[in-house]
């Protein structure tokens, strides 16, 4: 993409998977933060809300860029990421 093809559509576009991204810093960040703090490997709930709130984001951009490598890696990530979030929750209830 050029300056030329630089419209508010493809900015937006654009924004959403800069954020999906940041979304993914901040899961790294978080896990990071935590261990450091515990001082063992921990990965906090919000590691895990991050990662979908990333991954969705990101399997956004990518359909709009048409790209179905990128969509069959984050659709793939998703599913583990509510599947970890399931385990968290399930193991709090009991």
């Amino acid at each position: 993409m050029n300056l030329q093809e630089l419209n508010k559509e493809n900015l937006s576009w654009i924004l959403i998977g800069l954020s999906g991204q940041f979304f993914f810093f901040l899961r790294f960040f978080m896990q990071w933060l935590h261990s450091e703090r515990k001082k063992e490997s921990v990965i906090p709930t919000s590691f895990w809300i991050f990662s979908i709130i990333g991954s969705l984001l990101l399997l956004l951009y990518a359909v709009y860029r048409q790209d179905p490598v990128f969509i069959v890696g984050q659709s793939f990530g998703s599913l583990v990421y509510i599947r970890n979030l399931q385990f968290i929750y399930r193991k709090k209830l009991t």
